[in-house]
């Protein structure tokens, strides 16, 4: 089975301040890392890689250093690496994102199943991997915590839901976004990693000519939405003291608990 994983370097959002003049997020000196939910579905692939053969391949989009999360992906089991990166790509929203993605997936073409995090902790729209399975036309399950089933044409899955989950059998080529209870990935091997480095290391790096793609349909140009301010909400905390007889003051705060639809 060839699987593609997509994996994003991000930055750490514990780190994470706004400039307060400017609304900006403030990046320098922040460390970056592969999103979270990425690394789980790494994982999920080498296992599926590991039961049943074939390739693991990961795709990530970014400027240059984005290069150092390829590396650890591969450190972490995943055979080939593919670093998506040009100039021409920066400012890209979700549609620009995913139709850069998609691009890149029609030209690796040999792929039976798509794997990416739920969503990207710097974004957190969750919006790439439906993008990208419907660019793709094919089918797709956001929230998926559990593989219940696989053989080479359909695999059944159990997607999370708010109160529960549901089964749902797909049929291959598919796309999964997973979330962190499907497992618990792997610590990069440090063979691997070395291996990774080395100058005969399984990864590419694709432009924007390399996928065939118009500057006018990528990154800032090609993208359907911009952000016009990034700022942090500034919250007031009001409260109120309630005094007197116990058992009035009890009957007080339940009524005002219910009038704010709190209880």
């Amino acid at each position: 089975m060839n699987i593609i994983v997509l994996v994003k370097q991000v930055p750490d959002t514990t780190e994470i301040k706004l400039d307060p003049k400017t609304g900006n997020l403030i990046r320098e000196g922040i460390e970056s890392i592969m999103n979270p939910d990425d690394r789980h579905a790494l994982e999920a692939a080498v296992r599926l890689r590991e039961s049943m053969g074939g390739r693991v391949t990961v795709v990530s989009m970014g400027p240059p250093q984005a290069i150092d999360v390829v590396t650890e992906a591969m450190g972490m089991g995943a055979d080939r690496g593919i670093l998506l990166s040009d100039r021409a790509f920066a400012g890209a929203d979700t549609w620009a994102t995913s139709y850069t993605l998609g691009k890149a997936m029609e030209k690796i073409d040999d792929y039976d199943l798509i794997i990416c995090g739920r969503q990207a902790i710097d974004g957190d729209t969750a919006q790439i991997g439906p993008q990208v399975a419907d660019y793709l036309s094919i089918p797709h399950v956001s929230y998926v915590f559990g593989v219940e089933e696989i053989s080479e044409a359909r695999m059944v899955v159990k997607r999370r839901l708010e109160d529960g989950f549901e089964k749902i059998e797909i049929s291959l080529p598919a796309l999964l976004t997973v979330i962190g209870e499907l497992n618990v990935p792997r610590y990069a091997n440090v063979s691997r990693l070395i291996a990774a480095c080395g100058k005969k290391a399984p990864i590419d790096v694709w432009n924007a000519a390399d996928i065939g793609c118009k500057t006018s349909e990528i990154g800032l140009e090609g993208s359907l939405t911009h952000v016009i301010k990034t700022f942090a909400p500034k919250f007031k905390r009001q409260g109120e003291m309630l005094e007197g007889d116990a058992g009035k003051v009890i009957g007080t705060l339940l009524h005002k608990l219910h009038e704010n639809r709190i209880i």
